[in-house]
């Protein structure tokens, strides 16, 4: 098809004139105060006479020497005074065992090279450079949300997004294959369709299944089902035309039930009642489930909320379930051992549409047919009052002649094949599958300075709107991004605005969730014969819980340190009941004050105490190696070759089970392991209290927990509390490295060593106004890397 050409052509050219990069990022922390004044030799002592006893032509530790660096010219190695003075911000150099040169000493050492650093930056700051960004999976459909008002997953057409540096918005990883491409495509086309309708549509089936770690017991309400309703499952399906559709629904069965009613509603509305009955077991897919189906259901076009949830009969107790949703442990089952006392919905098929009877205005419709051709010489008129105005919004900045053209093009040959609203949607396809609107381009002006040079302020825009909200430009960025007011103190306006609004929830669900990893939780499932009260409802409300957390200090502007020793969260009744805190009740989630010490900040979350963990034991390792990399930004070195894993030592000892220290103290005997774990594993330990789900332990297998351990600066930690309090202690790694974190969601890139000085001066600008978190975004706002650009380099720096 003629869009489908058209639009390769322009993807395919964007894509072929554009590069990549590649950087590192560096991260730091302050040192104690000194009982001394040091010398003003102290630097290059500390240099001589510690830091090359290690790193030497000879031994070369860290694949790095430092005979010839001179610290007070450490602008002319600038990478490797960046990595100095990550090491020596966060204490970890020197590392423990060796002498150490007095902490004064050490200061005077990282504040040299960073006064050097942060004077050859000032001279000729550079903003650095990357290629074109592309709309990831999140994106598009927020995207396609705001212009269309149709909610989609992108999941459905478009593949997984690559993470790099922990976001999945890094621009040189975004690759632009000829499989994407394609997927793309068929995103235009599909979502073209189901925004404008399809009256001609054949029937097919749509089938929503639930996850199997997903409980259904009575307290398990889902969100959008009808109150007096258990378990079952909820989708937004998007029905193309007024029509008739069938609701068919397959169940895991229960073992001690025979008889359940199932309440099948449209918008909260019920519009069928059925019945599952055991005595009428339908084996469609051999899985020992029951199958049953609506009679046809008469249903008006547009996006639906679908439920189908069982009618609350008591609310316990239950026969508690080893896996409740897992169909093995449900009659017939090979799974194993277990039971459950409840059916639960597996599958809901939607079929149709048959017998269509028209096309019903819909939200997506009226947000495209804003007129309405009377006689054939007003389609054209029409049409490109459409087309101006919707891809004003989707391409982020205003039309030009060139663009209207091209856009008209495509109506015309729909219009010519089917019709006004044909054409209507071949122009929108293809508006869709164009690269301004898949590609976020940001193009350099003729003869650029070689040294950078201001971003335009569509660019600008685009780049405010999705760093805060994930979404593209509003209409009063917009307007000021066409007057071409968008001066940095108007930048700094418009964030505050936006933080201000509720959208900027994104920077929890976007930012926060892919900075701290929670994706990873999807990774662990918890061992249901050690931990049977663990399933995807209680995962789901762990991540919400810090969603939300984060979310809160942005809409209070809170300051950025209460993330780490904050005694207070966000729970739900059945998050509250597995913490232990009492007085909680109901499905919403509310701020509620820790009743006692045990657990402070995100280091009291369960979503990351649980993707640290194993399915069957705790990780201390995991815990230490997270704390390190994510809050300090000092990931450990990988581990030696051929070194065993902690799996392969004894699980027992003189007939009792080892506690995971004590294999842990097996295992870094070996002295090839022993260097790099006296930094982990003190750190995983104050947090072993918590177990694999995070709930509070003080025994594992009947052993009372040792969770005795010495940080890395010497400070002892034994406590989750006590850990908070070290890290408290040399705040300035914790906030370097959430600012460098937040600084590359922002511009799309990783942060590079000539970031650092930038980053510095973000951290002291937060500190004076007591970390609040709106400092740090007006920092990275007004940051020459965010307003500021450069052509990517050949060198891929």
């Amino acid at each position: 098809m003629r869009v489908r050409s058209a639009v390769v052509s322009g993807l395919c050219a964007v894509f072929l004139t554009m590069t990549g990069s590649e950087v590192e990022s560096a991260v730091a922390a302050p040192a104690r105060p000194a009982q001394t004044a040091p010398g003003a030799d102290a630097p290059e002592r500390v240099v001589r006479g510690t830091c090359v006893v290690c790193h030497n032509d000879r031994t070369l530790r860290g694949n790095l020497s430092l005979e010839r660096f001179d610290p007070t010219a450490a602008a002319d190695h600038p990478e490797i005074a960046e990595a100095m003075v990550r090491k020596l911000r966060a204490g970890m150099m020197p590392p423990p065992g060796p002498r150490r040169p007095d902490d004064a000493e050490l200061r005077a050492l990282v504040e040299t090279l960073e006064d050097q650093l942060d004077a050859a930056s000032g001279i000729a700051p550079d903003p650095g450079g990357r290629p074109f960004q592309r709309l990831n999976r999140a994106e598009y459909a927020r995207a396609v949300r705001d212009l269309l008002g149709l909610e989609v997953d992108a999941g459905d057409w478009l593949p997984l997004d690559q993470v790099s540096a922990n976001f999945d918005n890094i621009a040189d990883a975004q690759t632009l294959s000829p499989t994407l491409l394609e997927a793309y495509l068929n995103a235009a086309s599909a979502i073209a369709r189901l925004a404008v309708g399809e009256p001609g549509r054949r029937a097919v089936d749509h089938t929503y299944s639930n996850s199997e770690y997903v409980s259904q017991h009575p307290w398990d309400h889902v969100e959008g089902a009808p109150y007096g309703t258990r378990g079952g499952i909820v989708v937004d399906h998007v029905f193309p035309a007024d029509a008739e559709y069938v609701f068919g629904l397959t169940f895991t069965s229960g073992a001690n039930t025979r008889i359940e009613d199932i309440e099948v509603s449209i918008d909260g509305e019920r519009v069928a009642l059925l019945h599952y009955n055991t005595d009428r077991r339908v084996d469609a897919d051999g899985r020992g489930g029951v199958t049953t189906a609506t009679p046809p259901v008469f249903v008006r076009a547009g996006p639906r909320r679908v439920a189908a949830a069982f009618i609350r009969r008591a609310d316990g107790p239950y026969e508690d379930l080893i896996r409740p949703h897992d169909w093995s442990f449900a009659g017939g089952g090979s799974g194993g051992a277990g039971v459950t006392t409840l059916p639960h919905v597996r599958d809901l098929i939607v079929t149709g549409p048959h017998g269509v009877t028209g096309l019903s205005e819909t939200p997506s419709r009226q947000r495209i047919f804003t007129c309405r051709p009377t006689a054939p010489d007003e389609a054209r008129p029409c049409a490109r009052s459409i087309v101006e105005r919707l891809g004003r919004e989707a391409y982020r900045r205003a039309l030009t002649p060139r663009d209207v053209d091209g856009l008209l093009s495509f109506f015309d040959e729909g219009a010519a094949a089917g019709g006004f609203e044909v054409g209507v949607r071949t122009a929108l396809e293809a508006m869709l599958a164009s690269p301004h609107f898949v590609l976020r381009l940001e193009r350099a002006p003729v003869d650029a300075p070689r040294r950078g040079y201001r971003l335009g302020d569509a660019a600008l825009a685009s780049r405010l709107s999705f760093f805060l909200w994930g979404t593209p430009p509003d209409e009063e960025l917009r307007t000021l991004a066409e007057a071409g007011r968008l001066t940095p103190e108007e930048l700094d306006r418009q964030a505050l605005r936006m933080l201000a609004d509720p959208r900027a929830e994104a920077l929890g669900t976007r930012f926060a969730a892919q900075w701290f990893r929670l994706q990873d939780m999807d990774k662990v499932r918890p061992d249901p014969n050690f931990f049977p009260n663990y399933d995807e409802n209680l995962a789901r409300a762990m991540r919400r819980e810090t969603e939300l957390f984060f979310a809160n200090l942005v809409q209070e502007n809170r300051s950025l340190l209460d993330l780490y020793r904050a005694d207070y969260t966000f729970v739900d009744e059945r998050l509250a009941r597995h913490y232990g805190i009492p007085g909680v009740a109901g499905r919403q989630f509310r701020r509620v004050t820790y009743p006692d010490d045990t657990r402070r900040g995100v280091l009291g979350h369960g979503s990351i105490l649980v993707l640290t963990s194993l399915a069957n034991r705790t990780s201390p390792v995991l815990r230490g190696k997270w704390v390190m990399e994510v809050l300090l930004g000092t990931p450990p070195p990988p581990p030696p070759p051929d070194i065993p894993a902690l799996e392969e030592t004894d699980e027992t000892r003189d007939g009792r089970r080892l506690t995971t220290r004590e294999r842990m103290e097996m295992h870094r005997s070996n002295p090839a392991c022993s260097s790099c774990h006296r930094l982990i594993d003190p750190i995983g330990l104050a947090l072993d209290n918590f177990d694999v789900t995070a709930k509070w332990r003080v025994r594992e297998h009947g052993v009372p927990l040792d969770t005795r351990g010495d940080y890395y600066d010497g400070t002892p930690v034994s406590t989750p509390r006590e850990l908070v309090d070290a890290l408290m202690a040399r705040p300035i790694p914790l906030v370097r490295t959430f600012t460098e974190n937040l600084l590359a969601f922002a511009i799309g890139r990783r942060v590079e060593h000539f970031d650092q000085p930038a980053i510095r001066a973000i951290t002291r600008a937060a500190e004076a106004n007591d970390h609040r978190m709106a400092s740090f975004v007006l920092g990275v706002v007004g940051s020459d890397a965010f307003q500021r650009s450069r052509e990517p380099r050949a060198s891929g720096l």
